[in-house]
């Protein structure tokens, strides 16, 4: 598997991942590579979230001409792999944490650009119908310990209370009643304007929303070289090359080890991967009582995810390797399987039919960014920290906003510093080991 810690840049023409989701299209759209030289207002690398709901903005809202080019299909990368979670967050940040960093009026701001996220990914499933299995059913974040319970308790009143979200603190007995049975589970916050996706026919409909908006797409043309002159840009693939006057990366935990200054060293890859189980039986469902479009998570460091997916199957996620080479090996798989058979006991016999990873973008300081150089025309969007499908796609709006419109932007910590760099980066590998096998203990 491609690692970014260790490659300038994804192999071009690799297929999607034997994923639950890329099983669920029955025909991907036909795209062409870059094979001559074409001039652009901005250039976009790379064709996920971020890369398409900002070409997208860019081209219908302010008129752009915009080119983006992937180093393989629309969405081959996080975007398309993982676990269709539309919910109010991005970074490790917690409230309390965000508060202890910034202050409340900040944190509330923050907070708001969370719910606004989820708001933007509404907008552009009704404004471009993508019919992307959207499932409402609220997003349930639990204590997997009885210590855990009461800090939830009090970020569920303060959002509540102060910040006026619709959020509410659900105890242990009703968590069993109305949400899901398992013994390890001890109450939680429920936010209930959250909801579910297939995610790779969401990233798939924002690629034709950006098209018919005049977008030029561009697959499998990996940035091999990128020249910066004084006013503009040239960024060459394999066959062709685009010169443009400002450039937007949107590689996330995909960028590789040579894309730019600007972003090299200021993030890891971190890999996350999936199972899916296959359909469950009546009896099984009965047992778990798992509420319908319910996505979970629970509190610990090396955290669980999953959600009952709309054909009854369980998806079930959590850490991977921390090698790419090492991602498909059995032992993650398996490691998966305990965790949901920990989560739900009865499940114990059930089987798994697919199994996948992903790689998502850890910050320093365990927020993203979206921001740019000062003079060079260069703009990025990275580091959400593996809860970034619904804010990523309000990224690339903010994107469009940082080009076309600056003044627009609310005033939050997202966009006034750049990512800092990691410090002994060429050691990250092992202080993740270190980190595991400590949070494993821990939890």
């Amino acid at each position: 598997m491609y690692d970014p810690i260790v490659e300038p840049y994804p192999k071009s023409y690799q297929q999607y991942p034997n994923s639950y989701w890329a099983n669920s299209i029955e025909k991907f759209p036909e795209t062409t590579s870059l094979v001559n030289d074409i001039q652009a207002d901005i250039a976009i690398i790379g064709a996920g979230y971020t890369g398409l709901s900002s070409a997208y903005h860019l081209a219908k809202k302010y008129g752009k001409s915009v080119v983006v080019i992937d180093a393989n299909e629309p969405g081959w990368g996080c975007s398309g792999r993982n676990a269709g979670f539309v919910l109010p967050g991005t970074g490790r940040l917690s409230l309390f944490d965000m508060e202890n960093k910034w202050g409340e009026a900040t944190a509330q701001g923050v907070f708001h650009e969370y719910m606004t996220s989820i708001d933007t990914v509404n907008d552009l499933i009704e404004q471009g119908n993508i019919d992307c299995d959207k499932t409402a059913g609220g997003y349930l974040k639990l204590a997997h310990k009885r210590t855990k319970v009461e800090t939830l308790r009090k970020q569920a009143d303060k959002l509540r209370e102060r910040y006026g979200e619709s959020v509410k603190f659900i105890c242990s007995q009703d968590v069993s009643n109305s949400f899901l049975r398992s013994g390890n589970m001890y109450g939680g916050i429920y936010f209930d304007k959250s909801f579910a996706v297939n995610p790779m026919k969401l990233v798939l409909g924002y690629y034709e929303m950006a098209s018919k908006a005049g977008v030029k797409v561009f697959s499998n043309s990996p940035v091999k070289k990128w020249q910066q002159k004084s006013n503009h840009h040239c960024l060459y693939t394999q066959n062709g090359r685009v010169t443009a006057e400002k450039v937007i990366i949107a590689t996330n935990g995909y960028t590789g080890t040579k894309m730019h200054k600007l972003v090299n060293h200021r993030h890891f890859p971190v890999l996350s991967s999936i199972i899916v189980t296959r359909p469950l039986t009546d009896s099984e469902l009965s047992s778990i009582g798992l509420k319908t479009g319910l996505m979970a998570m629970d509190t610990r460091r090396m955290k669980y995810y999953y959600r009952l997916l709309p054909d009854n199957r369980i998806l079930f996620g959590g850490r991977g390797a921390i090698q790419g080479k090492n991602a498909d090996k059995p032992i993650i798989k398996k490691r998966l399987l305990d965790g949901l058979k920990n989560t739900f006991p009865v499940l114990s016999t059930v089987e798994v039919e697919h199994f996948w990873s992903g790689w998502v973008s850890a910050t320093y300081d365990n927020y993203p960014r979206i921001n740019h150089s000062d003079d060079k025309g260069i703009y990025y969007s990275m580091g959400y920290c593996g809860s970034g499908l619904a804010f990523s796609t309000l990224a690339g709006k903010r994107l469009a906003q940082s080009i076309c419109e600056p003044e627009s932007l609310p005033d939050l910590p997202f966009w006034q510093s750049q990512l800092p760099k990691f410090p002994f980066a060429q050691f990250r590998r092992a202080g993740l080991g270190a980190y595991y096998a400590f949070a494993s203990l821990r939890d």
